[in-house]
């Protein structure tokens, strides 16, 4: 199980490509994994025959976790380790027999907060690190957690334990804790925990299924994707603002550029016009590149943009680092490549990592509008309606009016109203606006 991230302490074997007996290149995708970041597909390490496979579809285990045995071209069995896997429990020299197959009575050690080489079977009840009563394989899971989140709690002081987690088995995930926090009372209150927004569960109530129904467990990303809609919701005074904007110039520019843009293997689509306006705005309207953080705010120094990009299997939002140094094709050379990297399961951790405004395109799909929800913990989220030719009045130099067939499009953006003010949003939208429809020729 590979390290897809420093803080990344364990992935779930989503889905194995190959079975056994299958010959395999190397570099050839091996098996799928998903983790609180992303979904990935991992690369097998060498050329050979899948021998063996250790850790089924649908498991979770630590990073560095043997999954499966590979059988070189040259006969070698790639999986030596596996033999020396035992070997990190030298703490017990003793004890020759702990890695047998069928675990001991009782006298397993007292977990710690790295898991052993050799995996318990989950349902083996273990003894409670806090000292009482016995936890099993799910409980420990749950309080254990990542040592990241674990660092996270002891920072705020927070007891793990009381936090419903979203992760496998109910483990509190890095966005379950600062959600927690982000949603604490500021004051920390002795005796029994508040009851007011307090950081209960999220919650999606149980619907029978009758008969014929097909029932489809959430995938981990759209488990998440639930989850952080919902907490959005909840936590941000959700206001929205809606803005027509006649893309003719736009339209115009990029009929013009496109076969350049192509030539240099980048596609020159009406979003990255877009993202452009947005990224060259932000600066200029520091409050909608913010983030809330308990009754303060904050102003990030990077204008990075977040593109929701929707998959078949749930949606996530790639992010364009330091959008506002980037020319037009700079950004949709990042589109382009994050947009791929998304739908071929190629994006690295830091890939959705630090985004301070995000855009979502609906519009590609034939909606009008759409109001879009706050992707947390930023302030505002821009959502791209259907861009198409509709009959417009224009008004021309001499003040005489005309209905001519222009090129719209609709801009709605979602904003935190504890921050963000109409005023605010709307001079913001204004901008970007009035950028699209005069963009310089010079900066395609």
């Amino acid at each position: 199980m590979p390290q897809m991230g420093e803080s990344i302490a364990e992935g779930t074997l989503s889905k194995w490509l190959k079975k056994v007996g299958d010959p395999v290149k190397r570099d050839e995708p091996l098996f799928e994994i998903s983790t609180d970041k992303v979904d990935a597909e991992i690369p097998a390490p060498a050329a050979g025959v899948l021998a063996e496979i250790k850790v089924q579809e649908g498991q979770t285990v630590p990073v560095q976790t043997l999954v499966a045995v590979l059988e070189t071209d040259a006969g070698a069995v790639t999986s030596k380790p596996a033999t020396a896997a035992p070997a990190p429990t030298k703490q017990e020299p003793p004890k020759a027999a702990a890695p047998a197959p069928t675990p001991p009575p009782k006298a397993e050690p007292r977990p710690t907060s790295t898991p052993p080489a050799p995996r318990p079977e989950a349902p083996a009840p273990v003894r409670s690190g806090d000292g009482g009563g016995v936890q099993t394989a799910e409980q420990r899971l749950r309080t254990k957690s990542t040592p990241l989140v674990r660092k996270i709690a002891a920072e705020h002081s927070v007891d793990i334990s009381g936090i419903p987690g979203s992760g496998y088995a109910g483990r509190v995930t890095k966005q379950d804790i600062l959600g927690y926090i982000e949603r604490a009372p500021t004051a920390p209150a002795p005796g029994p925990r508040p009851q007011p927004q307090g950081p209960g569960a999220i919650e999606h109530p149980a619907v029978e299924p009758w008969p014929g129904d097909r029932v489809e467990p959430w995938s981990k990303i759209r488990k998440i994707t639930a989850d952080h809609m919902v907490t959005s919701r909840r936590v941000s005074a959700h206001v929205a603002s809606f803005f027509e904007v006649d893309f003719t110039r736009v339209a115009q520019l990029r009929a013009k550029a496109k076969q350049t843009y192509t030539e240099r293997g980048v596609s020159l689509t009406f979003l990255a016009f877009i993202a452009k306006a947005c990224a060259e705005n932000l600066r200029k309207h520091p409050i909608v590149n913010a983030a809330v953080s308990g009754d303060s705010t904050i102003y990030r120094a990077d204008v990075n943009i977040g593109i929701a990009v929707a998959l078949d299997w749930g949606l996530i939002v790639p992010v364009i680092k330091h959008a506002d140094e980037l020319s037009l094709i700079g950004i949709a050379r990042a589109i382009n490549d994050l947009g791929e990297r998304a739908r071929t399961k190629k994006l690295l951790p830091d890939d959705i990592q630090r985004g301070t405004f995000t855009i979502t395109n609906p519009g590609g799909f034939g909606p009008f509008a759409g109001i879009p929800i706050i992707n947390q913990p930023q302030v505002a989220i821009l959502g791209v309606g259907a861009i198409e030719k509709r009959a417009k009045v224009v008004t021309a130099a001499d003040g005489t009016e005309s209905i001519a067939i222009r090129t719209m499009g609709m801009l709605t953006m979602s904003y935190d109203h504890r921050v963000v003010d109409g005023a605010d949003a709307d001079k913001f939208l204004a901008d970007v606006k009035q950028l699209l429809q005069e963009f310089p020729e010079g900066a395609v």
